[in-house]
């Protein structure tokens, strides 16, 4: 029999949205900052040379520079305000995630609630600002060791990194304003909708080899297989669930005694979600980002960097591996999926696992259960991550599909779809709840309930 919660969604009709006020009104507010965050885009850094910046690109299309435009929408390419995108944000929140783990004064500052809760993210800011400052440094001066500005100096610099900065600031704004007035997470939209929006130019370049013979027929079939394949796998992935059954004793409230139910607690195979990608693609950008505008000039410790750990390279690949892994499961044991909060609020509801004592033993059968998930969900993430990766280069593809991307669009989109069927369940909730028959049967000759109004 289905539950509740399946019949309800069942009924769930997508025609309501356009009664659905307040949602509208949210997804208007997101599709607004998703538009002025691609305007800022086209909007370029002062003294930069366009047509030096625009020759080097095109020659650096086909590798690094094409994987660094991607994650940024294109504004790393055009040398955009918003050319270091969001990354400077995730990097500060992978630290402080760190040292509150590690650092007791943060641990018990997280414990705190909602007062802890905003000190942690005002740290996580003040975080941003310096990361940014420092990469807006490293990359102004790739620009100036390139070539690539019209004049030189401190003032090239001092333009560069104050625009940068403060690009960096106002999308790290932007994504707070749309996690808490729009549809979604904000920082993952942002990376979402810079990818998407260079699939298409990446897409006609690709059709493009393929029509003067750069690229043969067999290897464009198998590039569009192996898409479809990795997203197919990816949606099958993300929706995979770990049911464990969890029962509810007889109780009594008042004078009415309620019989004991039976729940599932879902754990997904991937609870960190496109995190533990994006974590790792932030910390691998930021060594090749700055040697890939620094051109002839590069140092002999850039180039060992680049030789060893640039893309496809095997200590590269291993390094990813072992970030997503990493953040894997440190993400879902802080922030996913925290058993020891999990195992209380059941102890407080009643609910206990068959077989299994409420408390710190439920707490140890459920760290139990993700580890042992969480061996499959980190391989699914790093094999989605580096199997394109890998083919990508061994049939040199001219354009950049990675896992991460894949992994991003898909998911984004998976979490995006179920917050807007939650604002419209929440909409539709009494008339669901109608339509789903959760009442009861009504008796014959029963008078008919007034309606509420």
């Amino acid at each position: 029999m289905a539950s509740a919660a399946e019949q309800m969604a069942a009924n769930l009709s997508w025609g309501a949205l356009s009664k659905a006020t307040e949602l509208r009104q949210r997804i208007f507010f997101t599709i607004g900052l998703l538009i002025i965050y691609r305007l800022g885009t086209y909007i370029p850094v002062p003294g930069i040379d366009a047509d030096a910046l625009r020759n080097f690109m095109s020659g650096a299309a086909a590798g690094l520079g094409g994987i660094l435009s991607m994650f940024t929408g294109g504004a790393l390419g055009r040398m955009g305000i918003f050319a270091l995108g969001i990354m400077p944000y995730i990097s500060a929140s992978i630290i402080i995630q760190l040292l509150t783990a590690l650092v007791p004064s943060l641990e018990a500052m997280k414990k705190e609630g909602e007062q802890g809760r905003k000190k942690i993210n005002q740290i996580t800011r003040y975080s941003t600002v310096a990361l940014a400052l420092f990469q807006a440094y490293g990359l102004a001066k790739s620009l100036e060791a390139g070539g690539l500005a019209h004049e030189t100096g401190m003032f090239f610099i001092a333009s560069v990194v104050i625009t940068l900065v403060g690009g960096t600031m106002f999308l790290m704004w932007l994504g707070e304003q749309i996690t808490a007035r729009g549809i979604g997470n904000g920082v993952s939209l942002i990376i979402f909708v810079g990818i998407v929006a260079e699939i298409p130019a990446a897409l006609a370049q690709f059709f493009a080899q393929g029509r003067a013979g750069a690229i043969s027929t067999p290897v464009i079939l198998g590039v569009i297989v192996m898409v479809v394949a990795v997203i197919a796998f990816v949606v099958f992935m993300e929706r995979a669930l770990r049911k464990i059954h969890i029962q509810y004793p007889r109780r009594q409230v008042g004078m009415k005694v309620y019989d004991g139910g039976s729940s599932h607690l879902p754990i997904k195979v991937n609870p960190a979600g496109v995190i533990p990608a994006i974590f790792a693609s932030s910390l691998l950008l930021l060594p090749t980002t700055i040697a890939t505008f620094s051109g002839a000039q590069t140092g002999p410790v850039m180039s060992m960097v680049l030789a060893y750990f640039g893309p496809g390279q095997p200590l590269y690949l291993l390094f990813m591996v072992v970030m997503i892994v990493f953040f894997a499961y440190f993400y879902t044991a802080n922030v996913a999926f925290k058993s020891d909060e999990v195992a209380d609020n059941l102890k407080n509801q009643g609910g206990f696992i068959p077989g299994i004592r409420p408390g710190k033993k439920t707490e140890d059968y459920l760290d139990y259960v993700v580890t042992r998930v969480l061996v499959i969900g980190s391989a699914y993430l790093a094999a989605v991550c580096l199997l394109p990766e890998i083919l990508r280069h061994q049939l040199a593809v001219p354009f950049y599909f990675g896992g991460t991307s894949v992994l991003i669009v898909v998911s984004v989109t998976m979490d995006t779809i179920n917050q807007v069927q939650s604002h419209l369940l929440a909409h539709q909730y009494e008339g669901l709840i109608e339509r789903s028959q959760l009442r009861g049967r009504k008796k014959s000759g029963a008078k008919k309930a007034p309606t509420r109004r």
